[in-house]
């Protein structure tokens, strides 16, 4: 027997199209006729090939008797809840909500995202909250040491309407960090996927400066160093922390969690959270699996133990220290909690407080000046705020509604206090919903005044 017949005949095969679907333009049909001429044009060639083999070897030893044709059904299925008739998400600049879910914005039922109050007033049900006073020892200490640095009249807020820039394309990868130079307000750094550093010059932005000999996947944080503005530390999912040279690109590697390599998911680690501790030297970096690792930035070596510091095995994607007293240090993962730490007594479970959340955590931020305000990110869509430290922590002191839940592997919006506002009662955060500019579906950056949540203009 030759090998031609030996092939098998599959069943046929039968399209179903869905009938809330549109009808298909003129094009599509006409792409439809080519591709049903040219299947009709191979059918007709395999009956022609199995006849030739049927006149060669007699009858042919392939049974086509009681098979029955497949059904294939293209119909609407739901991203959201996986459901078919309907379809959720981004029409242009509009959200469509899944009917099987509540609205996406604000996560409660009865209202569509379009319909939410919340989009047109992101001050709608938040009342501002007084400050709670425990009167202990560390609100009297306040008082006298830190509340004469704030300013107790707010200056206008001054946004410009319109912004010089420039269209470049420094990553062939998703942007995963940015960070702005210290001293120098023309240089912004930013990190890919795929672990390369690139340095922005406003002045000079056709000069392209990309280093991609210093981390081998996702740069996910990076810092300027406390004394030199030069060098920059850099923590990256391949569980390695380098300090790099800004001018020439040389960098060194501090710590490697990974040092074998590869051995398997379940004992890779990848850093996530970083920060420099300047009073005592140290740069402290936590993975996926929930510990807080220690560096000497003098000595370019781990000190120390791992501690865990979240639950084991989620992941702490951020790390903050109070501006002012730096052994204080706020963290935050995917356990759905943010605590603050002492570094002076830090081991696990010691934390000093934990505040929880709904969902993860993507940043805690102490305030920038006195140190005494927290504001969080959560993908629940809301901002969190805690007036002060020194008071009752159980709740925060408001919960704003904002979007920045996402269901695409995107970098995570973090709500960050803008550094020229001396009331601490600004902060900057990235949209998700998008709003239709002349027909352009645009994500807007929002500065948000937390003492009322309304959006400054």
């Amino acid at each position: 027997m030759s090998v031609r017949a030996r092939r098998t005949l599959f069943p046929e095969v039968v399209i179903e199209r869905d009938t809330d679907t549109d009808e298909s333009s003129e094009e599509d049909e006409d792409e439809e006729v080519e591709n049903d001429v040219v299947d009709s044009d191979e059918d007709e060639e395999e009956e022609i090939e199995d006849q030739k083999v049927n006149d060669d070897g007699g009858s042919s030893s392939v049974d086509t008797k009681g098979k029955k044709p497949i059904t294939i059904s293209l119909k609407k299925v739901c991203k959201v809840c996986k459901r078919t008739g309907h379809q959720a998400g981004f029409q242009g600049a509009t959200y469509i909500d899944c009917p099987m879910k509540p609205c996406f914005l604000c996560k409660m039922p009865g209202h569509t995202t379009v319909n939410c109050p919340h989009r047109v007033a992101m001050e709608f049900g938040v009342i501002p909250a007084s400050r709670k006073r425990t009167l202990s020892s560390l609100d009297y200490g306040f008082e006298r040491q830190v509340r004469h640095r704030v300013p107790l009249i707010k200056p206008p807020f001054v946004i410009p309407d319109e912004v010089s820039c420039a269209v470049i394309r420094y990553h062939s990868r998703r942007v995963t960090c940015l960070e702005f130079h210290p001293t120098n307000n023309n240089i912004l750094l930013s990190g890919d996927k795929k672990g390369q550093l690139g340095v922005w010059d406003f002045g000079k932005v056709y000069e392209k400066t990309v280093y991609g000999n210093i981390h081998g996947c996702l740069l996910n944080n990076m810092k300027f160093g406390p004394e030199n503005d030069g060098m920059i530390y850099t923590a990256s999912s391949d569980g390695t922390v380098s300090c790099t040279d800004l001018e020439t690109g040389l960098s060194s590697s501090l710590m490697d969690l990974n040092p074998n390599g590869w051995q398997g998911r379940n004992s890779w680690r990848m850093l996530y959270g970083m920060e420099l501790n300047a009073e005592k030297g140290l740069v402290l970096v936590a993975d996926s699996f929930g510990f807080l690792h220690m560096v000497d930035a003098r000595a370019n070596s781990k000190i120390g133990d791992s501690v865990l510091i979240h639950k084991k095995g989620t992941k702490v994607v951020g790390l903050h220290c109070n501006p002012l007293q730096p052994d204080l240090l706020l963290s935050c993962g995917n356990d759905h909690f943010a605590r603050i730490w002492d570094m002076r007594r830090l081991e696990a479970e010691s934390c000093l407080h934990a505040l929880p959340h709904k969902r993860v955590v993507n940043s805690a931020y102490f305030s920038p000046l006195s140190g005494t305000k927290i504001v969080t990110t959560s993908i629940d869509n809301r901002i969190r705020v805690w007036d002060s430290i020194f008071g009752n922590l159980d709740t925060p002191s408001r919960e704003i509604v904002h979007s920045h839940d996402f269901n695409r592997h995107l970098t995570p919006f973090r709500a960050e206090w803008d550094p020229k506002d001396s009331s601490e009662s600004l902060v900057v955060i990235g949209r998700y919903i998008s709003e239709n500019y002349n027909g352009a579906a645009l994500h807007p950056i929002d500065f948000i005044d937390i003492s009322t949540a309304a959006q400054v203009n």
